[in-house]
């Protein structure tokens, strides 16, 4: 009777050990890294209220003042860098991190866009009116988000 007991003991073991590795599996360990991407998460968000287009900020280009592709970023950005960001530093979850990882290259490529569109002529010939620091400093962040969580989603073995 004793032996039938200790086999359901280590049965029972057996099976909690498992758990703890499927969900050791699904999530990744952040370190120093965690707070860093946290740092350029913040960095975005103070972005929202600096001048991206014109007099526009980041908000109010959110809102849709400024143009389609500045407003592309500006959401991409918010989604991926800050929203996205934050669910996957407080879960901690492995594949938060590849939808931060791809989600944050895909702002990059948005950001240089909206500063290239800032920067070209108008239809009317005009100048533009050039990108506002904000903007450059989000995409500057975005960039390292992007980098941090590629880094962070190849890290698990």
């Amino acid at each position: 009777m004793t032996e039938s007991k200790g086999n359901g003991e280590l049965a029972e073991l057996a099976a909690e050990i498992d758990e703890v590795g499927e969900r050791a599996s699904r999530t990744v360990e952040l370190g120093r890294r965690g707070f860093t991407i946290a740092v350029f998460t913040f960095v975005l968000l103070v972005c929202q209220i600096l001048p991206w287009v014109g007099d526009h900020a980041g908000w109010q280009v959110l809102a849709g003042e400024g143009g389609g592709i500045p407003q592309l970023f500006a959401a991409t950005s918010t989604a991926v860098g800050i929203f996205a960001s934050a669910l996957a530093l407080v879960t901690r979850r492995w594949w938060l991190a590849w939808v931060c990882a791809a989600g944050g290259w895909f702002a990059s490529v948005d950001g240089l866009l909206a500063i290239w569109s800032q920067q070209s002529s108008h239809a009317s010939g005009a100048a533009g009116g050039g990108p506002g620091f904000g903007l450059i400093i989000a995409w500057v962040a975005m960039i390292c988000l992007a980098v941090q969580w590629m880094r962070t989603a190849f890290s698990r073995s």
